[in-house]
């Protein structure tokens, strides 16, 4: 295909690419800052989960804004979620108990951690979306 002015915006065949190390279960792609699309600095990760894991160990912070994204793997029927995922927020260790589609607002400094997907009956796709040049966790003192 020839090279267009706003080719540069349209990202495709995203699937291939693997972030950190493999995790049974779990079938991730990420899209990353300027090397990746039309220079904005960001970050798109997603996750296909298809059976029980402790994505997130560890409670921690950011100095960027996040939306952590919930979405069950039936496209006709989005409440059917088919999956349990346990996410503590605050110092507190707050506890949130996610059994439907829903996207969860992380502001910069918000603790938050850990995320565990407890249940999976059915994949999920998981995601998470921040504007920053890379990823970077402050880990909390406990």
């Amino acid at each position: 295909m020839a090279e267009s002015k706003y080719g540069k915006y349209i990202l495709r065949d995203t699937g291939g690419k693997k972030v950190r190390r493999e995790i049974p279960g779990v079938a991730p792609a990420v899209l990353e800052g300027l090397k990746d699309w039309g220079g904005i600095q960001h970050r798109i990760n997603w996750k296909y989960i298809s059976q029980p894991v402790l994505m997130v160990e560890s409670p921690h912070t950011h100095d960027f804004d996040e939306f952590l994204v919930f979405l069950g793997s039936d496209a006709a029927n989005a409440s059917d979620f088919g999956a349990e995922v346990e996410l503590s927020l605050g110092k507190e260790g707050e506890k949130h108990i996610i059994n439907t589609a829903t996207v969860a607002c992380i502001p910069r400094g918000l603790i938050h951690g850990p995320l565990n997907f407890r249940k999976v009956d059915r994949p999920v796709l998981f995601c998470n979306v921040y504007l920053a040049p890379e990823y970077v966790r402050k880990p909390v003192a406990k």
